[in-house]
């Protein structure tokens, strides 16, 4: 008869081959056999999220830290927080498995990752560095530790090891495309050899087929060769295209249903939770909603979140819809048969954390202008800024950007055609919004915000009920960690480099140039 002991190292040998029915039956017969017992609850949790059932693996997680509070069972409680969007808990988890308490390597990046995950880079660090210390063999703690001091503005070690990771592993695409992102691509130091090399191997492999074209993409922009840099993008977004075209469609049934339920959704403003602390900074990607942040956020009364989830989150947890997604149709339709009052309640009970008292607090997740309607019953005294930018700069800037490949809300960026019917879809939204409720939102254009920022941010903080602070101009001083795809450029002075940028495309974006009414 099997000891416990060797039935979890038969459950760790199983879940290594990813043979997870054996090691989930080992688990089992522990329990079955010995009574309960935490590391068997502990190995279950671990299966269940590498089966990505993730709230089973919080409870049988949750269930083994019961039996016995361990740090490394802490540990993947805070990736699962932070894979379910949950910030709060996952830094809870996470302050309770402190490097000097997890002595494994794996055990320390997963937590750095989770940390990572909901924006706490500076934190994640310091889980990252012990586990290079014991195993520095890894190209997968390598390029954690390298992601996490690039959101820092630590780039020249972010630099060093990417190279690191990719000399441990030539084929690992997204670190390819994370040394490229870097820029300083010249004609004499660059990667495109290598970048050629490995998209040999990734062809069949759709990640990594676009990890490398946007690499490539990155490399002939750094040496002004515009159409190479076009023809990778579209070679490596092609496999795609079907996946833009589903998700424009589900968006534009979005876009429909709020255009319409705007005429009958006029509530009072009493009806809601009357904080005024948050501050909603939206807009289409790519569109300089994260320069807005950094302005705010370097106001001493003022706290950042980064792009939180929270709002949306506390929509689907109010109204219980079975779909597995956030953001749909049926969603939004049951938000509006709840109290409205309780979605501000939850929003603010789940960001407390995040701001001092007192302290105003900047929610900059982009695609929150579907919820814009919701937000105004939710939270009144709100307030919402929406960048909006020269449409055929935001749609080839969305084009040339490589969003979160898994992410629902980014499937429209395949195509340039899918882009530009998703911005119409958005411009035609929030200016529908404005005309319903003015006092509800501040349309900002990006190109006088660069243009004129004094004129424009003392504008922007009146708007905001925040005093004249001149510091909030100078981005390139704020030190808070940037989550964003413009880590790089918004660390240097506001300017305005980027207008007009897309004349690079002119010749590639005739049919964009139409849809958006250019020509």
């Amino acid at each position: 008869m099997n000891t416990p002991n060797q039935l979890f190292e038969n459950a760790v040998r199983f879940l290594n081959q990813r043979d997870f029915q054996r090691a989930h039956q080992c688990c089992v017969d522990v329990i079955q056999r010995f009574g309960d017992h935490p590391h068997a609850y502990f190995l279950l949790g671990v299966i269940h999220i590498e089966l990505g059932q993730i709230n089973k693996a919080i409870k049988l997680l949750e269930k083994s830290n019961a039996l016995e509070a361990r740090a490394v069972s802490f540990a993947y409680l805070a990736k699962c927080f932070a894979l379910r969007g949950d910030m709060h808990k996952a830094l809870d988890a996470s302050a309770k498995a402190e490097p000097a308490s997890l002595t494994r390597a794996l055990d320390l990046d997963t937590v750095g990752v989770a940390l990572s995950r909901v924006g706490l880079h500076e934190k994640a660090l310091a889980y990252f560095d012990k586990a290079l210390s014991i195993d520095s063999s890894n190209p997968q703690y390598h390029y954690n530790f390298a992601v996490s001091n690039k959101f820092v503005g630590q780039f020249d070690t972010a630099r060093k090891h990417f190279e690191v990771a990719i000399k441990l592993a030539p084929h690992f695409y997204q670190a390819h495309f994370a040394l490229s992102d870097l820029g300083k691509a010249t004609a004499n130091s660059n990667h495109i050899a290598q970048l050629l090399a490995a998209a040999d191997s990734a062809s069949n492999n759709i990640e990594g087929r676009l990890h490398i074209g946007h690499a490539l993409a990155k490399e002939y922009e750094g040496l002004g060769d515009y159409d190479k840099a076009f023809f990778a993008l579209k070679h490596a977004k092609a496999p795609q295209a079907k996946a833009s075209e589903d998700s424009l469609a589900s968006f534009s049934q979005l876009f429909q249903y709020l255009k319409h339920d705007i005429t009958r959704s006029h509530s009072n403003s009493s009806d809601g939770e009357q904080s005024d602390a948050p501050i909603f900074v939206i807009g289409m990607p790519r569109s300089g909603t994260t320069l807005v942040e950094r302005i705010l956020s370097h106001h001493s009364e003022v706290a950042s979140g980064g792009e939180l989830q929270d709002f949306g989150v506390a929509v689907k947890s109010l109204t219980k819809t079975a779909s597995p997604h956030v953001l749909d149709l049926a969603t939004l339709q049951a938000a509006q048969q709840i109290d409205k009052k309780s979605i501000g309640q939850l929003y603010m009970e789940r960001t407390q954390y995040l701001r001092n008292k007192g302290e105003r607090l900047v929610d900059k997740l982009p695609f929150n202008f579907f919820y814009i309607n919701l937000i105004r019953q939710a939270l009144p005294n709100a307030k919402i800024v929406c960048l909006m930018r020269d449409p055929m700069d935001t749609c080839v800037g969305n084009y040339r950007q490589l969003f979160s490949i898994n992410s629902p809300y980014y499937a429209y960026a395949y195509s340039l055609n899918t882009i530009g019917q998703m911005y119409n879809g958005f411009r035609d939204w929030v200016h529908a919004f404005q005309q319903a409720f003015p006092e509800n939102i501040r349309l900002q254009s990006y190109e006088a915000l660069v243009n004129d920022p004094q004129k424009e941010v003392a504008s922007l903080l009146a708007y905001c009920n925040l005093s004249w602070e001149a510091q909030c101009i100078d981005v390139d001083k704020n030190t808070l960690p940037v989550s964003t795809a413009s880590k790089v450029q918004v660390r240097e002075p506001i300017n305005t480099r980027s207008i007009g940028r897309w004349k690079h495309y002119e010749t590639h974006t005739t049919e964009l140039q139409k849809l958006l009414g250019y020509c």
